[in-house]
């Protein structure tokens, strides 16, 4: 069943590469979404896709690439439409 979250990563998340490593993951999964950094320091996702792959791609998240420090995930569900495929978005 297909389920959409909204995931916000804190810590040394920006300039490791974490969107670019989301969005080859979300491709893996065959995930539905966007991520994008945000003028915070923090990235920013939304992810829709099966119910599986979302929570493994959340549970990664928790790790990011090899360069990132990760220090918080937070994740709420969310009812934003989504369109297919994934792709990255401008910093807001």
């Amino acid at each position: 069943m297909p389920q959409t979250i909204h995931i916000r990563v804190e810590g040394r998340v920006q300039g490791v590469g974490f969107r670019g490593w989301m969005t080859v993951l979300a491709d893996e999964l065959g995930l539905n979404g966007w991520v994008r950094n945000r003028r915070d320091g923090s990235v920013e996702a939304c992810v829709r896709g099966d119910t599986d792959a979302v929570a493994n791609l959340l549970s990664l998240c928790h790790e990011g690439p090899c360069a990132a420090r990760v220090d918080r995930v937070i994740h709420e569900q969310s009812a934003e439409t989504v369109a297919s495929g994934f792709e990255q978005r401008p910093t807001i």
